[in-house]
């Protein structure tokens, strides 16, 4: 019997062994490749001749670089003003380097960044980048501005100096103006509308279309109680859908007993370059502005009511403007204002004029 016992045992167990061996990929060796070529070097940020605005006078910048050889990376060296402040020798993609930097005490002034990588044979390749950095001067709000958000690396409200609170994993890129909020997938920034909303309400900005995905909220500020029951009749929605190949802009209004859709009010390629987009309601008139010329114009019955209205999403239609999947905007976005009273024609203008 305890053979028999024994027997059996051994016998699961080889079967054990056989079952996880199948589940494995096998390893297979991969002969190193010759060291042909000169490795290849690429600061992604900051670009040549950039500004980087900051509101500390003492900031961290973030380097970001790309660095790629065709067998082995022996070295990579970043060099500041002509002083070293990095080198890596330590890889764990020996072919390949993605690498954000932070680098602490940067002040105002003028800087040249040189990135030198070398590989196993001693060939080398550089690049070098001339940037600036500035500290932001303080903001005056213009009359009834609420809200300013530049987005120069930062999600801060210049007039409250006051952060959105950011849900995902955004970021930035150049933008119109400096830097820009480049949306992500799942992310988005929302703020309080505590003491912001009044009759009339004013929205400027700089947009930089991404029609992937096809359809997304830009701007949202809605009642949870949209999400559930579709019920516009408070709040603002701005969003876009797809149009054939281009992209259709649309806002909707609530006004209380029913709402107002002004969709489309402008239909622009995919490939659209940055773009202004000025909308001015009053009491009685809703005016569309884009690259400060009037595209649509509609009379309102009543006021824009903001019932239940308690915070404002931008780069999505999330968390409660979710329907008809209005969901986060993978675009730019730039030197947003906001107004708690209608905006004039002419003001309009000397946003766009910023260039």
């Amino acid at each position: 019997m305890k053979l028999i016992k024994y027997i059996f045992i051994c016998s699961l167990i080889s079967a054990l062994a056989v079952s996880c061996e199948k589940g494995l990929d096998p390893i297979i060796s991969v002969n190193p490749q010759p060291d042909v070529s000169a490795p290849d070097v690429e600061i992604t940020y900051p670009v040549e001749g950039k500004t980087i605005v900051s509101l500390d006078e003492s900031a961290t910048i973030t380097f970001k670089l790309l660095a790629t050889d065709d067998a082995e990376l022996k070295s990579v060296v970043l060099n500041l003003n002509g002083s070293e402040i990095a080198n890596i020798t330590s890889f764990k993609d020996y072919m390949r380097l993605d690498l954000q930097y932070e680098y602490a005490g940067m002040t105002d002034g003028d800087y040249t960044l040189t990135v030198t990588v070398t590989d196993l044979t001693d060939k080398s390749a550089a690049q070098t980048v001339n940037f600036g950095k500035l500290t932001a001067p303080p903001y005056n709000a213009l009359e009834g501005e609420v809200l300013y958000f530049p987005f120069d690396s930062y999600y801060l409200d210049l007039i409250s100096k006051n952060e959105a609170t950011r849900v995902g994993v955004a970021g930035f890129a150049e933008g119109k103006v400096n830097d820009a909020y480049a949306g992500a997938t799942g992310a988005y920034l929302q703020y309080p509308t505590t003491g912001l909303m009044g009759d009339e309400f004013s929205l400027c900005f700089w947009y930089k279309i991404n029609a992937v995905p096809d359809r997304a909220g830009i701007v949202a500020i809605s009642p949870p109680t949209d999400a559930v029951t579709q019920d516009r009749t408070t709040g603002f929605r701005l969003f876009r859908e797809a149009s054939g190949a281009n992209q259709n802009i649309g806002l909707n209004i609530g006004i209380g007993a029913v709402d107002v859709w002004m969709n489309p009010f402008t239909n622009v390629p995919v490939d659209q370059d940055w773009m202004h987009i000025a909308i001015s309601i009053s009491t009685t008139l809703a005016t569309i502005y884009v690259n400060s010329e009037i595209v649509l114009e509609t009379e309102l019955a009543a006021k824009i009511d903001w019932t239940n209205c308690s915070s404002i999403s931008i780069g999505s239609g999330e968390p409660n403007f979710v329907y008809w999947l209005h969901f986060s905007d993978l675009s730019l976005y730039d030197e947003m204002h906001f107004f708690k009273r209608a905006i004039t024609a002419a003001e309009v203008q000397s946003f766009y004029a910023v260039k």
